[in-house]
């Protein structure tokens, strides 16, 4: 293709020093924004109340410890991965680009060190068991720890003893990554690849299981609702700078970028696509630039605040830009679930039905290799099923709508393939 000729190629110590940029930006953020404008104490505190709460479905950490103490949990959760990622020598491809960005997203609301360490830790124990390395499986782990607020109820909840809820959790951490790689690899047959949070509904059935558990010993898991209110110009400014650094990047590499981002448009975004192997880093940076700004635009269009859980959507859907979403298979499912919405007559500024729409975006290989018909009623699907499903595992799932993802792929495509055969 021409991007093989137009695209300036950079080695790994540059993509990584990209990837290093993006913590430290926060951290610095943090930091500075913490100490000038929260004070000291204030950022400590909110440091320990991110640490200590149960993180459970919504749990906004902007709205919990303060936008200081955010930015540095962000940091610090980023620079772990990192140190596993330059220490274990991955490979900067469409998947890991994805992992990294989400991990980003959900350290503003769910994940933290003390809650992703032990499923770490079950994952390193599963490659040792399976006499592999690490590396096989850290991708995973990565995205595994959707299920890491569960290690913070089990703690924090108050349901067991100090020491006996830091050894329940801390087994139970080690347990979900022990079982989520093996898992997650049979769950993809459900679902055949059409729903790109594969992940998210294994962690789902694992929390419905682990939740149903919980019940019957009589304790009761339950999503919140704690979400920041108001919108905050440092994060909606960190937000446009980091979209800024992917369009500079693009343009970098390949100054021809914007003429070739009908390249993705080749590819359906089916489990497993890559598109910084399919089209090169230049085009898939500039995909993420504008899959990222038009999801920001969008959230202030509406009136909605950009908190935690927003961001997550927003980095989440960035990162994908890299493995499977493009402009043109993620309008028709999210206009399937802004129009299910405004039937229902849902405030499409709050922050549950924004989340609902960004996060719709797992579904875009339907549209892709469907169509824009088939791809709006999945997200017509998606919007029923979602709004509903999180009572089940209780919100210890953070991708709750990776779950929702995996059933309307489940049930939707196999009914549309019947009916092109019997057409056929």
């Amino acid at each position: 293709m021409d991007f093989q000729w137009n695209e300036k190629r950079v080695g790994r110590p540059q993509q990584l020093k990209v990837f290093w940029l993006l913590p430290t930006i926060f951290l610095l953020t943090g930091l500075v924004y913490g100490i000038w404008f929260e004070g000291i104490d204030a950022l400590v505190l909110g440091l320990k109340e991110i640490m200590l709460a149960p993180t459970i479905l919504l749990t906004d950490f902007l709205e919990v410890g303060g936008i200081g103490a955010s930015l540095i949990n962000v940091a610090i959760v980023g620079f772990i991965n990192l140190f596993f990622i330059y220490k274990y020598d991955l490979k900067i491809n469409g998947v890991l680009i994805a992992a990294f960005f989400t991990l980003i997203g959900f350290s503003f609301f769910g994940k933290n060190v003390y809650n992703i360490l032990p499923i770490y830790i079950g994952g390193y124990l599963y490659a040792k068991y399976q006499r592999v390395s690490f590396k096989e499986v850290l991708i995973v782990m990565m995205f595994g720890t959707a299920l890491s607020p569960l290690i913070s109820e089990i703690s924090f909840s108050g349901i067991l003893h100090p020491v006996s809820a830091f050894i329940m959790a801390l087994i139970m951490g080690i347990f979900i990554g022990f079982v989520i790689v093996p898992l997650s690899s049979h769950m993809m047959k459900f679902h055949d690849g059409f729903n790109l949070y594969n992940i998210g509904f294994t962690s789902g059935i694992i929390g419905t299981v682990v939740t149903s558990l919980l019940r019957s010993f009589g304790v009761v898991v339950e999503p919140v609702n704690i979400v920041s209110k108001e919108n905050q110009w440092v994060i909606i400014g960190l937000v446009v700078f980091v979209i800024a650094i992917l369009f500079v990047i693009a343009f970098y590499l390949n100054p021809k970028a914007l003429a070739q981002l009908k390249l993705t448009f080749r590819y359906k975004g089916r489990l497993v696509t890559d598109f910084t192997y399919l089209v090169g880093y230049g085009v898939t940076c500039l995909n993420m630039a504008l899959i990222g700004l038009g999801s920001l635009a969008y959230v202030l269009a509406i009136g909605g605040v950009v908190n935690g859980p927003v961001l997550a959507g927003i980095f989440t859907v960035m990162g994908f830009a890299a493995f499977g979403k493009q402009l043109r298979n993620i309008i028709p499912v999210m206009a399937g679930v802004i129009a299910t919405a405004m039937f229902f007559d849902y405030d499409l500024s709050s922050t549950g039905i924004i989340i609902s729409i960004l996060f719709s975006t797992t579904l875009a290989p339907i549209a892709g290799s469907y169509g824009g018909v088939i791809g709006f009623i999945a997200g017509v699907m998606h919007m029923i099923l979602v709004t509903n499903v999180g009572i089940i595992h209780g919100g210890i799932n953070l991708y709750n709508n990776g779950f929702s993802g995996g059933i309307v792929a489940g049930v939707l495509i196999p009914v549309v393939d019947a009916f092109r055969k019997e057409r056929a």
